[in-house]
């Protein structure tokens, strides 16, 4: 059996596309930055003006089995882009259209499991404003990150990307 069992990617020369200092995907920035911004933002507001989202402790316990379980999305489908030999970083050229792993279900299962987990923290800190600043985290990643991300693929792997695209849900 070959390691890339159960991947499936489209690779394309880059012929056409961007020279290679502008070949990526010009998003605002790094996911993980705006989510731990957030995060601090929203932990702020919670010393400042405590919004408890609920009184009992089952809370804390989802939070952190919401948590550890991005963490297993997240690394599977950081190990599905690596066995394609296309990157994780979107300052980054993406190489090929991943479309084997958590990629059957989602065009993007890294920001699936990164929304899953700041629901978690949220959940572990008892904070109603962390939860409340992922509804413009959602959108700063919509219309700085992901909508990039989409036009870069589409002028990129062309035809291939949008067949991708028509047959894999954004999220789930």
């Amino acid at each position: 059996m070959s390691s890339n069992e159960g991947l499936s990617f489209v690779s394309r020369d880059s012929t056409g596309a961007a020279p290679p200092e502008r070949d990526h995907a010009q998003v605002i920035a790094l996911p993980p930055a705006l989510y731990g911004a957030a995060i601090v933002i929203g932990a702020l507001f919670q010393v400042l003006i405590p919004r408890p989202l609920f009184a009992s402790p089952l809370s804390r316990w989802i939070g952190g089995v919401l948590v550890a379980l991005s963490f297993v999305l997240a690394g599977w489908g950081r190990r599905a882009l690596e066995r394609a030999g296309t990157t994780v970083n979107p300052y980054g050229s993406t190489s090929s259209i991943v479309t084997g792993g958590p990629y059957r279900y989602s065009r993007n299962p890294l920001y699936v499991a990164i929304n899953v987990g700041y629901l978690g923290v949220a959940l572990l800190m008892n904070s109603l404003w962390t939860l409340l600043l992922l509804v413009p985290l959602l959108v700063i990643m919509q219309v700085g990150v992901i909508a990039r991300e989409e036009r870069y693929l589409e002028e990129k792997f062309g035809d291939a990307y949008r067949a991708y695209r028509s047959r894999v849900r954004r999220w789930l």
